[in-house]
């Protein structure tokens, strides 16, 4: 009898409530925190980043360890394993009391994150897609950027409770919901009688799509490490983070300190920012398998950098502030949206399937100089100069060069034999 909806979109389904809970819990509330720390604490930007820079250096030096294992046992249990770690990792946050505690909870969340976020998941998912892999890793990449909307409930629990008892119901509630969650993920589909796309027969690789697929073999990890395109494509990927995570890290803690808005206030530009993220990946669910990947990147980089340039400046603007943020809000959150489900798409596209775990986890000690330094960048000379517009401006800069990556990232030739 043929099967009704293909097993791996219940899989997405799965991974996008767990993406859903990690960005509304973590990725979008970390500047809620950082902002509501510095005042607990008085420690400085530079400080409060550099949890963010532990936690992406942290994931980078896993990266290599955790494709090798992925690639050989799957992603299942090794997602499940996250689910917990990191769920602790917020209840210790939450009993933090000093800098190095503070560091020593991020070292935890961050091994959570990098056994159950967006790495283990999208290795997931390539294996269980090939033709409609750009829709499926943009309707995961809808999760993260549903959190988004949850950054005022987060500010307001913040504000109201305390970020202790915040951290501490938070890692609760991941695991309450990550752990039903996580029985969905499966390792791949030949384990279960299916085939990559659902397909019924080998015939069916022949119909729709199949002419355009790559003659040849996948590449292994080494070979993919021997072709300009692998390290073309991780820089782009690495100059986009520098935006994204400066802004993950600093936007509200600027809006609060530097344009005078409350965490509440600015977590609602931040929730602004999610709904065109969302209609980014609406975007790239729709055309991501008509167009060129890279060329729709490159484009992106210049929204983030736009975008980034209307936060920078919108104290100087007088009462067309808001207009700016807006501006901001639509043209990061569109291109964040757009690009960020292709960075996995594409690899996948000119690698192959049966690396691609070790490519990806190399790959990540490339792409953690922008994860790493963007929130740092930003934070250093925001200590130096007393706000953020030099450190916001040279990252703006750096990520429209980083286009250029993108550009001459062309599809290598697939290993024959």
């Amino acid at each position: 009898m043929k099967q009704r909806v293909y097993y791996g979109w219940w899989m997405v389904a799965a991974g996008s409530g767990m993406q859903f809970l990690q960005s509304a819990l973590l990725l979008y509330a970390f500047g809620a925190y950082v902002a509501v720390l510095r005042d607990d604490f008085g420690w400085s930007k530079t400080a409060l980043a550099g949890a963010s820079t532990l936690h992406q250096l942290e994931a980078a030096l896993l990266g290599p360890a955790l494709g090798w294992v992925l690639d050989r046992f799957g992603p299942r249990n090794v997602i499940r394993a996250g689910v917990l770690v990191l769920g602790a990792g917020f209840i210790l946050l939450g009993l933090v009391r000093s800098l190095p505690a503070f560091y020593g909870a991020f070292v935890v969340i961050a091994l959570g994150t990098s056994l159950c976020g967006f790495f283990p998941l999208n290795v997931a998912l390539i294996h269980w897609f090939e033709r409609k892999r750009s829709r499926a890793l943009s309707t995961l990449g809808l999760g993260m950027a549903l959190g988004g909307i949850a950054v005022p409930a987060v500010a307001w629990s913040l504000t109201s409770f305390g970020w202790r008892a915040t951290a501490i119901a938070s890692g609760v509630l991941f695991i309450a919901a990550g752990i039903p969650l996580s029985r969905v993920i499966r390792n791949r589909p030949e384990e279960h009688g299916l085939r990559v796309d659902g397909e019924p027969a080998p015939a069916a690789k022949a119909s729709e799509g199949a002419a355009e697929r790559p003659a040849g073999r996948d590449f292994t990890w080494r070979e993919a490490l021997r072709t300009p395109a692998f390290w073309l494509l991780s820089l782009g990927h690495g100059f986009a983070l520098l935006v994204v995570s400066a802004v993950n890290v600093h936007a509200i803690t600027h809006m609060k300190e530097g344009l005078g808005y409350s965490v509440e206030a600015a977590s609602l530009v931040i929730t602004l920012q999610t709904v065109c993220q969302i209609g980014g990946i609406a975007l790239g669910w729709a055309i991501g398998e008509r167009w060129d990947k890279r060329l729709i990147c490159a484009a992106c980089m210049f929204g983030h950098m736009a975008g980034l340039l209307c936060l920078t400046y919108a104290g100087a603007a007088g009462a067309a502030a808001p207009a700016l943020l807006v501006a901001f809000a639509l043209l990061h959150g569109v291109a964040w949206g757009l690009r960020g489900p292709f960075m996995q798409a594409i690899r996948a596209d000119y690698f192959g399937r049966s690396a691609i775990g070790m490519i990806l986890g190399i790959s990540f000690m490339i792409i953690v100089l922008g994860q790493a330094g963007g929130p740092m960048i930003a934070g250093i000379l925001a200590d130096a100069t007393g706000n953020y517009r030099d450190g916001f401006t040279l990252i703006a800069l750096l990520v429209g060069l980083g286009s250029a990556f993108f550009l001459l990232a062309k599809r290598p030739a697939r290993p024959r034999g």
